[in-house]
């Protein structure tokens, strides 16, 4: 029987609103110990108490940061049973003719740079946990099989910094699955959901963490290296 004392212990990245904050909530409602990862106090702590959660201030862009959240967990757990990497960002979007380096360096630097480093800050806990996980937040955006299918949105979308960004994210999934097989890491595509990046459009928070809370709480069976919606395997 799980106690307190004895609950998986979860943090999710980039959690004060949208599909991070309905995934700590979900997990929060699993038994889970969560720690919810904001970078802006003030709202990561108002958030974390919506929920039930606990908060640690953790900006993926700063080593110190993530550093200092990974140090808070070891003190107070000694563990992290679930690692859910969300944070992220959209902008910039411009006319495919206005984008520069320093654009690509601001996307990549929060959406892929910030994975590796929060992985590897938090991998000692992660290895004193029995079935450990991390679930990298990716999207079909980053499926270079989706981006060719006419039929699907993908396909339209005028989006290359961040498509770019998903598509590391889901090379490295699949890497780290092959060298760390102690571990299932998995990347999980919420779709297209309502949130504040994309103008409210979309189906459901609820449907949009299926993918994520799926790898997070399943079974003996969940596997590793696996790329996924709500509906099933992806095309990477």
């Amino acid at each position: 029987m799980t106690t307190p004392e004895t609950a998986p212990v979860s943090l999710v990245t980039g959690a004060n609103k949208g599909i991070g904050l309905e995934t700590v909530r979900r997990l929060v409602d699993a038994g889970h110990r969560v720690y919810l990862g904001a970078r802006d106090p003030g709202r990561g702590r108002a958030a974390a108490e919506t929920v039930a959660a606990r908060f640690v201030q953790l900006d993926v862009t700063s080593d110190e940061s993530v550093h200092g959240a990974a140090e808070i967990v070891e003190r107070e757990e000694g563990r992290l049973d679930v690692l859910v990497n969300n944070a992220g960002i959209s902008n910039p979007v411009r006319e495919v003719h206005d984008y520069d380096g320093d654009d690509a360096t601001s996307v990549l630097l929060t959406n892929v740079v910030g994975y590796v480093r929060v992985i590897h800050a938090f991998l000692p806990l992660l290895e004193q946990a029995t079935v450990p996980r991390i679930v990298n937040v990716s999207s079909g955006l980053g499926s270079f099989g989706l981006v060719r299918d006419p039929s699907r949105i993908e396909s339209r979308a005028g989006t290359p910094l961040y498509s770019a960004a998903k598509a590391g994210i889901n090379m490295l999934t699949a890497r780290y699955a092959q060298l760390l097989p102690g571990i299932r890491i998995n990347a999980a595509d919420p779709g297209m959901t309502a949130t504040d990046l994309n103008g409210g459009e979309g189906h459901s928070l609820r449907d949009g963490t299926d993918a994520i809370i799926a790898f997070a709480l399943g079974g003996p069976d969940t596997p590793t290296g696996a790329f996924r919606d709500r509906d099933g395997d992806l095309p990477w």
